[in-house]
This record gives structure tokens, C-alpha cells and sequence, in this order.
């Protein structure tokens, strides 16, 4: 993801350890579905998240090719997308405790979401990556990408969020 510089931005902040474990628990204990994905974050930052799934029997969607299923690439993109918006929060209230900003998140729930399938996704392990663009008081909304272990781009993903 290219970013354009429209103006200098003031450097993103360095979460504390405890904030990234609690959001890591959230996202890859706590949200069940996660764990059913196989999604484990990779990268928290403030302006962009990344994790990886591997690949594995269960996320078949074509047996002849073993390409993993549409249904996996956009659910994943759109937890990905969420996980944008939660590290943007927490980003935004650094101001609080660590316990404090991970209690945010409870409204936090999908509007929009769309995804652009470019090619098949035949790989051993993908690389799920998201930004936030913006960050509203009411919704956030994201760009997410779906690579391959190469790195080659299988799909791209867009999608709003509310936050209030």
C-alpha cells in the first residue's frame, strides 16, 4: 500500500507491550472465528496492522488447485480491517491506560464491505495487511490487502466501520 503524502504527519505512536497483548488476545483468542481462520498477528502499529494465515486443509475452496476459499480471503480482510480500526483507537486515546483503551472496542462493528478477488490464492501461507485512511468519531474507514508468500497480490479490500 502506497501512501501519498499530503501533508507531514506527526510519527505514529509505539504501543506499550501490555496494549499489544490485549489486543492480540482479543483478536486471536477472543474473537473464536479468528482462531477458525488461523489469523496471528504479525505487526500491530498504530497506522497499520499485519498478520498471516496458513494454509490448510480446512480453507480449501477448490480441491483441484488447493485455492484457498473466497469466504476465508474476505472474512479475514474484513477482521483485518477491524484490527486497523482497533490499533487507530488506541492510537487516538494514548492518553489512557492500556486496560482502558482495550475496553474501546465494543461497539466496533462492520457497515461496508467490498473485495476485489485479482487472482486465485494458491500459496502455502498469505499475508493480510490494513490501513486505516480515516477515523471518524461515528466510522473508520479501511484499505486492506491479501498477498501471497511471494508477495504477490491476490486480493484488495475496502470497508467501513462503526466505531460509536
Amino acid at each position: 500500500m502506497t501512501k501519498i503524502p499530503t501533508h507531514p504527519a506527526a510519527p505514529a505512536p509505539e504501543f506499550e507491550a501490555e496494549f499489544i497483548t490485549g489486543l492480540k488476545a482479543i483478536f486471536e483468542e477472543k474473537i473464536v472465528f479468528n482462531q477458525l481462520l488461523g489469523l496471528k498477528i504479525t505487526s500491530l502499529k498504530a497506522d497499520r496492522v499485519i498478520a498471516r494465515i496458513d494454509m490448510r486443509r480446512e480453507l480449501i475452496g477448490h480441491p483441484a488447485y488447493n485455492r484457498i476459499h473466497g469466504g476465508v480471503i474476505s472474512a479475514g480482510l474484513d477482521a483485518m480491517g477491524g484490527l486497523a480500526v482497533m490499533a487507530a483507537i488506541g492510537a487516538r486515546h494514548m492518553d489512557e491506560t492500556p486496560a482502558q483503551r482495550l475496553q474501546r472496542f465494543h461497539k466496533l462493528g462492520t457497515i461496508d464491505l467490498r473485495v476485489d478477488y485479482l487472482r486465485p490464492g494458491i500459496s502455502d501461507h498469505f499475508e493480510l495487511r490494513a490501513e486505516v485512511l480515516r477515523l471518524g468519531s461515528r466510522v473508520a474507514s479501511t484499505r486492506m490487502e491479501f498477498l501471497g508468500a511471494d508477495g504477490k497480490l491476490f486480493s484488495t479490500a475496502a470497508a467501513a466501520y462503526i466505531v460509536s
